[in-house]
């Protein structure tokens, strides 16, 4: 057996055990979901079930977007077809689970993939997680600017503060949607770094993508987003978490910006997203248990369930180790 399938096999009998120590311990822990009572929640409310199969279905959109947009960033690379670019994207779920703020899903994604094309493949994935990022500080932007401007508080004090948090998102949004849009910049930016130049033949991919594929990425960003929204504001309601859904509509995005500028890792990953929904929406009136609520079914639906797909997928797929002669 060669060495390359010896540490294949480590590797995703390692993602494997790891992802499963995770999930056990986030539900059947002190403080997990389990413990706290949500599961007997969620049972008790059976008036709920038809609502919560329409937001499992939501997740299936989300991730089948996801899937499309790793499909037209990869194409310059290897044609892959819908099915397997929707598996190798459930994949990456299990390896982002335990990685800091999922950043392992383009390795679960690119080891299906030929081996030939996994670096330039993992390039071309960083692009799908940029364009992300561009639209989560936009609409997290303008959702702060809308909290503001129509008078709710925030979790910090107003003033000031608010406008320099804002200019700063601004900047930021405009800065990485530049090297989204000018990839071939990025990849210049890349190749100062000494650990990174000496894959100066793999990045070049970042120039071969066309422009209207990079705005049809950021498109199918900017719809996935809508989806998850629409996900936590329709089980915020659910819960009767006591926020107007104007106001819920604008907190949403800000919640997600916070949470996604906040490094994570595994263990702390909901606490942190239940923390930040608790703060944000808090100040607008909802009630501390709907919205935890919310924010642990949500995680549940669109984060655990898939990674735990994905670590069965990334133990049996078949994976090439050696490139085609």
């Amino acid at each position: 057996m060669s060495v390359g399938r010896v540490l294949l096999i480590v590797f995703r009998w390692g993602i494997f055990l790891l992802a499963c120590a995770f999930l056990v311990s986030r539900f059947q822990g002190p403080k997990g979901i389990l413990t706290a009572g949500v599961i007997e929640e969620l049972l008790s409310r059976s008036d709920l079930t038809p609502l919560f199969m329409g937001v499992f279905a939501l997740m299936m959109l989300n991730w089948g977007i996801e899937a499309a947009k790793w499909r037209v960033l990869i194409r310059p690379v290897e044609s892959v077809r819908p099915l397997r670019s929707f598996v190798a994207t459930i994949a990456g779920t299990s390896v982002g689970l335990v990685s800091v703020n999922r950043t392992g899903e383009l390795i679960g994604r690119v080891l299906f993939l030929k081996p030939e094309n996994r670096v330039r493949g993992g390039f071309a994935t960083a692009l799908g997680s940029i364009a992300q990022f561009v639209v989560t500080l936009v609409l997290g932007g303008l959702g702060m600017m809308g909290l503001v401007v129509s008078g709710h508080p925030l979790p910090w004090p107003g003033g000031w503060l608010t406008w320099v948090i804002v200019s700063l998102t601004a900047l930021s949004a405009l800065v990485a949607l530049l090297f989204y849009l000018h990839p071939a910049l990025l990849r210049q930016l890349l190749m100062h770094l000494p650990f990174l130049s000496r894959l100066e033949r793999a990045s070049s991919v970042l120039g071969s993508h066309k422009d209207h594929a990079l705005v049809a990425v950021l498109l199918l960003s900017g719809l996935r987003y809508f989806v998850f929204t629409g996900q936590f504001v329709i089980l915020l309601s659910a819960f009767d978490g006591g926020v107007p859904i104007t106001a819920a509509l604008l907190g949403v995005p800000m919640m997600y910006l916070i949470a996604t500028l906040i490094p994570t890792v595994m263990l702390t990953e909901l606490g942190v997203r239940g923390s930040v929904a608790v703060a944000v929406f808090g100040p607008l009136g909802g009630a501390d248990s709907a919205v935890l609520l919310a924010t642990t079914c949500l995680w549940t639906i669109n984060v655990a369930f898939p990674a735990c797909v994905g670590s069965v997928i990334l133990l049996l797929a078949r994976i090439r180790t050696r490139a085609s002669g």
